[in-house]
């Protein structure tokens, strides 16, 4: 008789415990999360006046006296379940912050308000999809005998797309290192954009804050050519954020002025190396800077939000730019499965990890994302809500609150994570089955809307 799979048996074994109701009902309560943290512990509720015990519950009337929690994981390839919650919360974060809502004023969908895209520079020319790759009059050849330029019409997901044309030409140090400062070439940029709207009607520079405030949201995705790039929501507010209207000179106009020139005039200089020289690191050439109008002649709103939700909860490995996971010896390098191009970049990047001058960076512990080391989802403070106060508001939308007066202990450990093979099948079709409930509502509304 043909043998069970191990995940299947387990499936069984688990379906036969009298506390298999119980379990199912906290592998739901997680939403099927695909790493579940498990905690042991107890909370007690206690009147604030007389001390009374109101609530008390404790992890040993539980399924193996433990408590299932999400992992919280943003990156699909490891937590389906978890990365759908935390793009549904990115949606909302990003969607208050041009539309109002979430305790954000209904008035900055009328600010002027941009989505801007920022690429890296070039460094080294590469294949490209549909037309941009076919051959050139001025193609030429490199200083190693490769065509400068393709002779095919490459597909968009062809896998030679966003590899080198000439590996031996490609600036992988340049590459590495532009990803070590992206985040402080951003920060510099958001500086400069103050500094020339300043500049432009005619303000010290310093007195900038007195009478505007500049709040973003951004997102980073890698390219094909595994080259991060930068989506942002940028918004002009007056000096208390989202409550203050902008003054009267703040214009779309003048802050699309400002984003461009300051992407075209920032620069962050990495420190000096005898085996790498200088760097100087810059933007590149391609800047994208459109006007969000609450009349809908523009992007929509909408889709600018789910734009960004999308992106935040791709991990490097989805995109083919890295992996999701560190890599902590050379070996490791060779055993990824990832592209040739992606792979001379890991080790670029532990090469230059092993540089005392650039021992700061920490390269070495960023292998997996080719040097990047900035968050994928970053916000300036006034610009909308946060992540810990959407939770909040799902607790209390629960009714996972706590009761006023009322004094809360709680006594929790950590004793595990993960799933048993039986465990990670059943937690995968209620993820699943969650899924396709929540794309069925979704499908009724905009039917009714329609309609």
């Amino acid at each position: 008789m043909r043998q069970l799979p191990e995940a299947d048996r387990d499936a069984i074994r688990l379906a036969q415990d009298p506390d298999f109701p119980r379990w199912l009902e906290q592998i739901t309560a997680t939403g099927g999360c695909a790493h579940p943290v498990h905690l042991s512990g107890s909370t007690t509720t206690l009147d604030g006046t007389t001390g009374e015990i109101l609530h008390h519950y404790d992890t040993r009337d539980e399924p193996g006296e433990r408590l299932l929690v999400r992992c919280r994981n943003r990156r699909a390839t490891v937590c389906p379940a978890c990365s759908r919650l935390h793009a549904g919360d990115t949606f909302h974060l990003v969607r208050a912050g041009l539309l109002g809502g979430k305790n954000v004023p209904d008035s900055v969908r009328h600010r002027p308000r941009l989505f801007v895209t920022l690429t890296a520079p070039s460094f080294g020319p590469v294949h490209k999809s549909g037309e941009k790759c076919r051959p050139r009059r001025d193609g030429g050849t490199c200083e190693h005998g490769r065509p400068l330029c393709c002779g095919a019409v490459h597909a968009l997901d062809a896998p030679v797309v966003g590899q080198p044309l000439c590996p031996d030409c490609y600036d992988y140090t340049g590459h590495v290192l532009w990803h070590a400062h992206a985040s402080q070439l951003w920060d510099r940029f958001v500086i400069d954009v103050r500094r020339r709207i300043a500049s432009s009607v005619g303000l010290v520079q310093s007195h900038f804050a007195r009478h505007a405030r500049l709040s973003f949201a951004r997102v980073a995705e890698y390219q094909k050519r595994a080259a991060v790039h930068v989506h942002a929501v940028v918004r002009l507010d007056g000096p208390n954020g989202p409550d203050d209207e902008p003054p009267a000179w703040g214009t779309a106009d003048l802050l699309i002025d400002a984003v461009r020139d300051s992407a075209r005039r920032v620069l962050v200089c990495a420190p000096y190396s005898l085996v790498v020289g200088e760097q100087a690191l810059r933007w590149g050439a391609q800047i994208d800077a459109r006007p969000l109008r609450a009349d809908g002649d523009g992007p929509d709103d909408d889709a600018v939000a789910a734009y960004v939700a999308k992106y935040v909860t791709k991990g490097a490995s989805e995109t083919g730019a890295g992996t999701d996971h560190r890599l902590t010896t050379w070996d490791d390098i060779g055993r990824v499965p990832v592209s040739p191009h992606v792979r001379v970049l890991m080790c670029t990047c532990w090469r230059l990890g092993g540089l005392p001058e650039y021992g700061h960076l920490r390269l070495r512990n960023w292998v997996h994302t080719l040097g990047y080391r900035g968050h994928i989802l970053t916000k300036s403070r006034a610009y909308s809500t946060t992540y810990a106060a959407l939770r909040a508001d799902r607790a209390h939308h629960q009714g996972h609150t706590d009761l006023p007066d009322a004094i809360t202990e709680r006594q929790w450990r950590y004793v595990g994570c993960g799933h048993t093979p039986g465990a990670a099948l059943i937690a995968a079709g209620i993820a699943e089955d969650l899924a396709e409930s929540r794309r069925l509502a979704l499908a009724t509304v905009q039917e009714g809307e329609w309609c």
